[in-house]
C-alpha cells in the first residue's frame, strides 16, 4: 500500500508547483514585514487631503443631530426637514467658501468642495439639496453670469432667501444638453426673453426644489434671436411667488417617491411664453444687445458650448468625493463589524472572528485598497479643480484635463461606492440590512450617482474620446517613416509603442517562480502593465475607427456603434491607472518606515487586483505567462493575510467617530455580545453543569 502523505511521486504537479509559488512568495513579504505597523493619526492625516481643516470643521458640524438622517419619516417631513437643515447651514456660513469675498464668501474652492462632500455623514439628502442650492443653481449664475447678475441674484441665493433650481435635463434629454427642447427667444420689441417648452418631452424634469420649495431657476434653453438658434444658454427664471404658487406660464409636477434621497422635493417644470428681462441672460460667454445683436467672446459654438458646462464642472468632482467618504463608511461599519464578529468553530473549539476567513479578506480587504486608491486619486482631482477655479492655473488645456479627470474618476468612485456598499451590506449579514446601521440607507441614497451629474458610460465615452484625439495628435504631421516603425511595432507583439511608455514583458520567466513573484511585486512592472494596456486598447480602438471620416453619416455611426463597448472599457482602463497612480505618488509621501510597508501592500493589492480583474486579457495578449498570472493571485492572497492584523487601523484612520457612522454593529456593542457569550460557556463549564454534547457520547462509545 501506497504511503500517500510520505510519497513525493503521489503529489501532482500542479499542487508542487502551487505550493512553490505560495513559499517563494512568503519569502517576498518575509523580507519586507518587518516594521509593518500603522500610524493611525499621521495616515489619517494624509487621508483629509489638502483640505484638511475644511473637512475637520465640516465633520464636527456633521455631529449635531439636527443634520442627521431620520430613517422613518414621510416624504413631505423629511422634505422639510432637508430645508431646515440647508437654511441651518447657511446661517453658519459654511457651505459660502467659494462665492465671491465682496459678498461675504472666501473664494476658497477647493476647501468649498472638501467641505461640502463631507456632509454626506450627517444626510445625504441634504448634502444634494445643499449642492443644487449652491454648487448648481448658485453655481451656474457666479461661473455663467456677470456682475450685475452676482450684485442681483447671489445674496440671495447664498442666504437661502431664494431657493433655486437648476433646470439642465429635460424628460427627453439628459446627458444629451445640446439636443434640450426649450427655447428662449429674444422679443426685440420689448427687450425680454420668451421661454417655452414646445412639446411634452422638452419639460425640464427629476430637477431638486422643483416640486415645492424652489423660488427660481437657472434654466438652460436654446437662444434664439434674429432666427437663428446659437445654441444652449442659461437664464435666471423666477418660478415661484412668495405664497409658493407657480408664476403666469409655469406649471409642474412632483416626481413623487424615488429609489432614495427623498429629503430632495424633485419635481418637473414647464413654460409657457414666460418673459423675463434681457439682462436674466447668464452672459458670461453669450450676450444680446437691445436690437437683438448676438456676441460671444468665442467664436466656435461648440467649443462655446462646452466651454460653459466645463464651468458646472464641480458637481461631478463633489461627487467623486462623496462617493469616496460614503465607501469609507461602509468599510469601516463592515471591518469593525468583522473585528467583532463570531461564527463556526475553528481547530481550536472557538468561534472564529469573520475577518480571520480567507474570503471575507477578499471580500472587503480588496475593496479597502480600492477605496484609499479613490481617496488619493480625489485629492488630486481638488488640487486641479482648485488651481482652474482659483484661477491660478486656467487655461483651455488645464479645463480640458480637469473635465477629463473629473469625468473618468467620477464614473469609477461612484460606481465603486456602489459595489463597496453592497458587498459591506452582505458581509454584515442580517445586521447589514437593518436601516440603523446605515448601510442599506447609504446604498439607496448614492444609487443616483451613477447617472446624475452625468451618466457613468456617457462620461467614460466622453474620456475615451479625449483618449482618441490624443492618440491621433501623436501621429498629426508623421513622416512615412515613422508611420512605418509604428506598422512595425504592431506587427511585432506590439513591442512598440506610441505614448507614454515604450513596453514589453522585459524579464523571461524562464520557468522560475521566484522571479515570477519578485516581477509582479514591482511597482514599474505594475505601472508598465497597466499603461500598455491602456495604451493598446485606444490603439486597437483607434485603428479600427479609421476608416470613419471617410464613410457616410450612417456607415460611421455604425462603425463606432460597433466598437463603442471596446472605446468604453479603454476609458475606464485609463480611470483605473489614474487612481493606481494617485495611490503610487501618497505612497512615496509617507515617512513613518512601518506604515509605508502597510500601505505598499495595500498598494500592491489595488494594483495587482486590477491586474487579476483582466488576467484574460493580459493572457490573450501575451503581456503575462501563465507561470506569472498564478503568482499574481498567490501574491495577493498572501498580502491580504499581512494585511489583516492592520485592517482596523486602515479603517480607523479614515477618521470616522461613531456619531458620523451612527451604525450600531460599528458601535461595540457586537463585542459586547460576543464577550457575554464566551464568559457563559467558560462558566458553565467550569461549574461542571455544562450538557454533555451527544457527539462526544457517540465517540467514547466507538472506542
Amino acid at each position: 500500500m501506497v504511503d500517500i502523505a510520505n510519497s513525493t511521486s503521489a503529489v501532482p504537479p500542479a499542487a508542487k508547483d502551487e505550493a512553490e509559488l505560495e513559499r517563494h512568495v512568503d519569502e517576498q513579504l518575509d523580507n519586507s514585514s518587518e516594521a509593518a505597523s500603522v500610524d493611525v493619526e499621521k495616515l489619517g492625516r494624509l487621508l483629509l487631503g489638502t483640505w484638511a481643516e475644511e473637512r475637520i470643521e465640516s465633520r464636527k458640524a456633521m455631529e449635531d443631530p439636527q443634520f442627521h438622517r431620520i430613517d422613518n419619516l414621510t416624504k413631505e417631513d423629511h422634505r422639510e426637514r432637508a430645508l431646515g437643515q440647508l437654511k441651518a447651514l447657511a446661517d453658519s456660513g459654511r457651505v459660502l467658501k467659494a462665492f465671491p469675498k465682496s459678498l461675504g464668501g472666501e473664494e476658497n474652492h477647493g476647501g468649498n468642495i472638501a467641505s461640502f462632500e463631507d456632509l454626506v455623514l450627517g444626510d445625504p439628502s441634504m448634502q444634494i439639496k445643499a449642492g443644487v442650492q449652491w454648487g448648481l443653481f448658485g453655481a451656474a449664475v457666479l461661473h455663467l453670469g456677470t456682475e450685475y447678475h452676482h450684485r442681483t441674484f447671489l445674496p440671495g441665493i447664498m442666504s437661502m432667501e431664494v431657493p433655486g433650481i437648476y433646470a439642465m435635463t429635460e424628460t427627453g434629454h439628459g446627458s444629451d444638453v445640446d439636443s434640450v427642447g426649450t427655447t428662449a427667444t429674444y422679443d426685440e420689441q420689448t427687450q425680454e426673453w420668451v421661454i417655452n417648452t414646445p412639446f411634452r418631452g422638452a419639460w425640464k424634469d427629476y430637477l431638486g426644489n422643483a416640486a415645492k420649495h424652489g423660488i427660481a431657476a437657472v434654466v438652460f434653453a436654446q437662444l434664439i434671436t434674429k432666427g437663428v438658434n446659437h445654441g444652449v444658454h442659461a437664464f435666471y427664471v423666477p418660478v415661484r411667488d412668495e405664497n409658493g404658487e407657480f408664476l403666469p406660464g409655469i406649471g409642474g409636477e412632483d416626481d413623487g417617491y424615488k429609489g432614495g434621497l427623498n429629503g430632495i422635493d424633485n419635481g418637473r417644470l414647464h413654460f409657457t411664453d414666460v418673459r423675463i428681462p434681457r439682462t436674466n441672460l447668464l452672459n458670461r460667454y453669450g450676450d444680446v444687445a437691445a436690437d437683438g445683436t448676438y456676441t460671444s467672446p468665442i467664436e466656435s459654438p461648440g467649443r462655446r458650448f462646452f466651454t460653459m458646462l466645463g464651468t458646472l464642472v464641480q458637481g461631478r468632482v463633489s461627487l467623486d468625493g462623496a462617493a469616496t467618504t460614503a465607501s469609507g463608511m461602509a468599510l469601516t461599519i463592515a471591518i469593525t463589524y468583522a473585528n467583532q464578529r463570531r461564527q463556526f468553530a475553528g481547530g481550536d473549539g472557538e468561534e472564529q472572528v469573520l475577518l480571520d476567513y480567507g474570503r471575507h479578506q477578499r471580500r472587503l480587504l480588496t475593496r479597502l485598497a480600492t477605496a484609499y486608491a479613490q481617496y488619493f486619486a480625489h485629492d488630486e482631482l481638488l488640487v486641479q479643480f482648485d488651481q482652474v477655479f482659483s484661477g491660478k492655473g486656467d487655461t483651455p488645456e488645464a479645463r480640458e484635463d480637469l473635465e477629463t479627470l473629473a469625468a473618468a474618476l467620477k464614473s469609477l468612485s461612484t460606481w465603486n461606492a456602489l459595489d463597496i456598499l453592497q458587498e459591506a451590506r452582505e458581509a454584515t449579514g442580517g445586521a447589514g440590512y437593518l436601516a440603523e446601521n446605515r448601510l442599506t440607507g447609504l446604498r439607496s441614497d448614492l444609487d443616483i450617482y451613477a447617472t446624475f451629474e452625468g451618466d457613468n458610460t456617457v462620461l467614460l465615452q466622453l474620456v475615451a474620446k479625449r483618449l482618441l484625439g490624443d492618440y491621433a495628435a501623436q501621429f498629426k504631421g508623421a513622416d512615412a517613416g515613422t508611420l512605418a516603425k509604428y506598422a512595425v511595432g504592431q506587427a511585432a507583439e506590439r513591442v512598440y509603442h506610441f505614448g507614454l511608455r515604450t513596453l514589453g514583458q522585459r524579464v523571461k520567466d524562464l520557468g522560475s517562480t521566484r522571479r515570477a513573484v519578485s516581477e509582479v511585486r514591482d511597482t514599474d512592472v505594475q505601472r508598465e502593465l497597466l499603461t500598455d494596456r491602456v495604451e493598446t486598447m485606444v490603439a486597437e480602438v483607434a485603428q479600427k475607427l479609421r476608416p470613419a471620416s471617410k464613410l457616410p453619416p450612417v456607415e460611421a455611426q455604425a462603425l463606432f456603434n460597433q466598437h463603442q463597448n471596446a472605446l468604453i472599457e479603454a476609458a475606464r482602463a485609463h480611470a483605473e491607472l489614474l487612481q493606481w497612480e494617485a495611490f503610487t505618488t501618497a505612497v512615496e509621501k509617507i515617512e513613518d518606515a512601518g506604515t509605508r510597508q502597510v500601505l505598499t501592500w495595500l498598494h500592491d493589492v489595488f494594483g495587482l487586483g486590477l491586474i487579476e480583474k483582466h488576467l484574460a486579457w493580459y493572457l490573450m495578449n501575451g503581456r503575462l505567462s501563465p507561470q506569472r498570472a498564478q503568482a499574481v493571485t498567490a501574491y495577493i492572497d498572501r498580502l491580504l493575510a499581512r494585511l489583516r492584523p492592520h485592517a482596523q487601523d486602515l479603517v480607523d484612520a479614515f477618521g470616522f467617530k461613531q456619531v458620523h457612522l451612527r451604525a450600531k454593529i460599528a458601535s461595540g456593542a457586537e463585542q459586547e455580545r460576543q464577550d457575554e457569550a464566551r464568559n457563559y460557556y467558560v462558566r458553565l463549564r467550569a461549574s461542571g453543569d455544562a450538557p454533555v454534547h451527544e457527539k462526544d457520547l457517540r465517540k467514547k462509545a466507538k472506542k
